[in-house]
Parts: C-alpha cells; structure tokens; sequence
C-alpha cells in the first residue's frame, strides 16, 4: 500500500532514548507523501532529558508537518468525531501507556487520541520500548496483541544480559508496519531478535 496522501497520527510518548531512532523514519514517511500528525504525551511535552529538550522536539516536529501538535487531552477528543486519521502509531510507545492502553485508562493527549481514533475501528499501531515487556507488563501486550484493531511493529529483546525484561521494536520497520495496518493485517514475524548492539528502553 502507498502511504501518499494518507493522514497518519503520531503519538510520541517518554521514551526519551528512543527518539534518535525514530526522526529517520518520520522523514521517510513525510518523503512518502503521507500528511503527518503529531501528538504528545505531557511527558514528551515537558521533561527535559539527558537526549534533548521539550523545544527540541518540537522544532524537529515543525520540520515534518505544517499541522500544530496536539498537545492536550481536549484537542485530542476531536479526533474520535472528526475521524481525523487513517492510522494512528504511538511511536514510541512506553510500558506505562501499553499498561493504561490495555485497562482503557485516557489520563494523557496520547491515550485519548488511541481511544478517539479506536471508536472508528481504524488501525492503531504500537511501536514498544518498555523494560518491563517480559515482567509486569507482559499480561497488558499480550492482551493488546489479541485486541482488534491493534497492531505492532515487530519488536525484541535489546539487552537480554543486562535487561533480559526489556523489549524494543525495530524502528526500521516503521513504513511496512504501517502498510499491513491499513490492511488490517499484522506484519509478521511480530518478534525479532536484534542483532548487533545494545537499544534503549525506558
């Protein structure tokens, strides 16, 4: 499926280490033609990181779409009535909102887009970075791997040594991920071990 002119939703929450990875795939989605937009948790919003500030973030953001982010629970409701987006990708997606996400739990900009755009069974698609996948967490992604609608970019172990919970997708994966979503498909094999290097979660 070609992305051009799709609207794709990008919910960015705190998983701070991640964000190196993923400005590459979100340029790659613009280049496609696809009409990018952005909403973020009040964490990616407001805490300052060892990998960047708020401003930071934002800047980068403006550079990829001319569409104000979504930056409050109130401006995310509309896009439930307003079926504002094709796809939706929480991207990346922590534990915590994986853990809220499956209890139904809409405390965050990101959680209220996730439940808006689900009301129109259209696609959600998950990118992970979590260090609880194989502990706490692992009962809310199995739950949400057999949940209509929802999707995932493939993921797997980052640090199985020295964070042998802790589970990360493959970023690169983004666009194909996205494509089989439309179709309502998963894109397969949903895990992937990662070879070469170590991947941040938090």
């Amino acid at each position: 499926m070609n992305l051009h002119g799709k609207t794709i939703g990008v919910a960015l929450t705190g998983s701070f280490c991640t964000y190196g990875k993923i400005w590459g795939e979100l340029e790659k989605l613009k280049e496609e033609g696809a009409q990018l937009i952005f909403i973020l948790s009040e964490n990616a919003a407001s805490i300052e990181s060892r990998f960047g500030t708020p401003m930071d973030c934002l800047n980068r953001l403006q550079t990829l779409t001319d569409t104000p982010p979504i930056l409050t629970i109130e401006a995310a409701e509309p896009i439930g009535p307003k079926a504002l987006l094709d796809i939706l990708v929480i991207f990346p997606c922590t534990g915590n909102t994986a853990a809220k996400l499956a209890c139904g739990i809409t405390d965050t900009p990101v959680l209220m887009a996730a439940k808006a755009h689900l009301r129109n069974e259209r696609p959600l698609l998950l990118s992970l970075s979590t260090n609880d996948a194989l502990g706490m967490n692992m009962k809310n992604i199995g739950l949400l791997l057999n949940t209509r609608h929802i999707y995932f970019v493939p993921f797997g172990q980052d640090d199985p040594l020295k964070k042998p919970n802790s589970m990360t997708a493959h970023t690169k994966l983004l666009i194909p991920s996205l494509e089989a979503a439309l179709d309502e498909k998963q894109y397969q094999p949903v895990i992937l071990s990662h070879k070469g290097g170590s991947l941040c979660a938090e």
